[in-house]
């Protein structure tokens, strides 16, 4: 079986539609994709309704968290998408992020490039806008060559000339909150430290105290070292170990299935998951 537990769709700041996602991911050769936008989970219904004969769809979402000050991501797999505290936590976010790109904006036209905020809304097309919108603005304007190369000091990264903070939940409140709805928790791309400051392991020793279920291993942005020094972390503190590509379509270079999910954590995840359970595809639209 071929496994990638983290993918974006429009729904957020990928640019497959979610229809276009799931027969992407059936196309790529996959057996299972989670769809994981960043606090919404608007894409279900779509994904669904294309979701192809042969490919299983794991429903969940990339929770925007903070701790001691470092942003940090929580994959949710599975959960109840209608529990109300998680909804109202996900809302929370979600309301805060038009201003904090208004924001980023605001900061980016004070530096003299001349980004719009129509220019943004346009690119985010309805979905959950986000930073690398307005990072794909940046492109378009030719002041980055691509979006990973916004993600810096000089521009949008955290703390850089134009990153403007907006509201993030607590990382022990979500994993309460994700369990209490049923689902199951991962720390996403934990030693990314291209993208900023990281976590440090006594804090998501804590975590796994809390009830975090694992951490996402096989990433792009963790090289061998990371890998390894994350597996060894992974079995001291007894957390699962997953693999993904976090594919966002053409905003990133990476592809469906780049990374995979070993199917015994898989299945350990469907095991532990009582808010919703895998959809197997039956032919979608």
């Amino acid at each position: 079986m071929r496994i990638d537990l983290h993918c974006h769709s429009t729904a957020s700041d990928g640019t497959d539609t979610p229809a276009e996602l799931v027969r992407n991911a059936a196309a790529a050769g996959l057996d299972v994709v989670a769809l994981t936008d960043h606090d919404t989970t608007r894409g279900y219904g779509e994904a669904i309704g294309a979701l192809p004969e042969g490919l299983t769809l794991v429903t969940g979402a990339e929770l925007s968290c903070r701790v001691d000050g470092v942003s940090m991501h929580l994959l949710a797999y599975l959960f109840d998408p209608e529990e109300p505290a998680l909804l109202a936590e996900r809302e929370l976010v979600r309301d805060d992020r038009v201003p904090r790109a208004k924001g980023m904006v605001a900061k980016l036209n004070a530096l003299g490039v001349p980004v719009t905020w129509e220019q943004v809304e346009r690119i985010a097309a309805g979905g959950s806008v986000g930073r690398p919108h307005v990072a794909s603005a940046l492109v378009e304007l030719g002041v980055v060559p691509t979006v990973g190369d916004a993600f810096t000091e000089e521009w949008l990264a955290d703390g850089g000339r134009a990153f403007v903070e907006k509201h993030e939940t607590d990382p022990f409140e979500a994993i309460r909150l994700v369990k209490a709805a049923g689902g199951v928790s991962v720390f996403a791309h934990p030693a990314a430290a291209k993208r900023g400051r990281t976590v440090p392991e006594s804090r998501i020793a804590e975590m796994a105290e809390a009830g975090l279920d694992g951490i996402e291993v096989d990433h792009m942005d963790h090289d061998a070292d990371a890998r390894d020094r994350l597996r060894g972390l992974a079995k001291e503190l007894g957390l699962l170990v997953t693999g993904s590509s976090d594919y966002h379509g053409s905003r990133k270079t990476v592809a469906l299935g780049a990374f995979t999910t070993d199917p015994e954590v898989y299945g350990e995840i469907t095991r532990r998951a009582t808010g919703a359970f895998p959809v197997p595809g039956t032919g979608g639209a």
